[in-house]
């Protein structure tokens, strides 16, 4: 279902939580698609992406960038077992609260519990659109309790996988 032309609505992404639970479902998002997807959708003006900031992944970040993300970088640690760290939990609550009186309604893409009360927050705003999880089949229990406002994405690899052209 399309929202009316009217409407102002930001997306807050976990970029990690969206890639990983992508991945583990045997695809890869393009990103560009996704964006439109949103916009056309969702009427999605804005696309805040959270990202953990590694140096050798410029050219990454310069192609969401031209695809119309809003990047939100947050520093990151190299793990002693050599896995890079960037929690972007905190940054995304923050934006999406700092942000309120720009958008509408919101989407939060991610799977994760540390957002249930954000999306507690936004519903009781009137500010969530949807919650839009990547997997169905792995996301935190404590998200279910919010069933009427979830979009799951496994169902979108038709017009959202990664094809190398």
């Amino acid at each position: 279902m399309s929202i009316g032309n009217r409407d102002n609505n930001y997306a807050f992404i976990d970029s990690q939580n969206l890639n990983l639970a992508i991945r583990d479902q045997g695809w890869i998002l393009d990103y560009k698609r996704f964006r439109k997807y949103l916009e056309q959708k969702y009427n999605i003006s804005q696309a805040f992406l959270f990202i953990g900031y590694v140096p050798s992944n410029q050219n990454l970040y310069t192609s969401l960038q031209k695809y119309g993300y809003l990047l939100i970088f947050k520093p990151t640690l190299v793990l002693q077992s050599g896995k890079t760290k960037g929690n972007v939990d905190a940054e995304l609550v923050l934006h999406s609260v700092i942000e309120m009186q720009n958008y509408d309604k919101a989407i939060v893409v991610s799977g994760d519990g540390d957002y249930h009360c954000l999306v507690d927050y936004l519903i009781k705003q009137n500010k969530l659109l949807h919650l839009m999880i990547p997997n169905k089949y792995k996301y935190s229990s404590l998200l279910k309790k919010f069933a009427e406002k979830i979009v799951f994405m496994n169902n979108l690899k038709e017009k959202l996988e990664y094809k190398k052209r």
